[in-house]
């Protein structure tokens, strides 16, 4: 079977009450993200703005993964690593899709995160990082919102998936 052979067969699958509030959560999250990234680029641009004294608001342009891990200069490269990340969140899509209502809501986040940082991508060759987290000296990755999404998500399905184990264990 292949994969329009699959998806003509489970129409119904997409247009479940579920799904349908998966996508809504999506493009929430997605928002939120995209929200907060106008906000910081249209009004932070070059300059710091210090919030207290463990986070700072600090664009930075990030052309790798998520806290700026693989960024390299050759597009090639980076054209490879967003294709990778296309194929990851079709994925995760199709995961979401056939999955139990408390996963869809962990999948959400990631997705919807993901996308965040997707959409950034194609639109400026890069995702916006604005937020970092510091303790005398010690500066953290600089993240954004869909990163925390993502993060969040990760943690909640690792947590989720941990938690089935020990009840299935009992």
């Amino acid at each position: 079977m292949n994969l329009i052979d699959y998806f003509n067969s489970n129409k119904n699958l997409f247009t479940k009450k579920e799904n349908i509030i998966l996508a809504i959560l999506v493009i929430l999250f997605f928002s939120l993200d995209r929200v907060s990234k106008i906000q910081i680029i249209n009004n932070f641009s070059e300059r710091v703005y210090l919030i207290n004294d463990f986070i700072n608001f600090d664009l930075i342009w990030n052309t790798g993964i998520g806290f700026g891990l693989l960024s390299f200069e050759s597009s090639f490269i980076y054209d490879s690593i967003t294709v990778f990340i296309s194929v990851v969140i079709l994925f995760l899509i199709y995961l979401a899709v056939t999955s139990t209502n408390a996963e869809k809501l962990i999948f959400s986040t990631i997705i919807g995160g993901a996308i965040g940082n997707f959409y950034d991508r194609f639109k400026y060759n890069a995702v916006p990082d604005f937020i970092d987290l510091h303790y005398n000296g010690f500066h953290w990755f600089t993240f954004n919102v869909a990163d925390i999404f993502i993060t969040l998500g990760i943690i909640a399905y690792i947590m989720q998936n941990y938690l089935v184990k020990m009840r299935d264990e009992i």
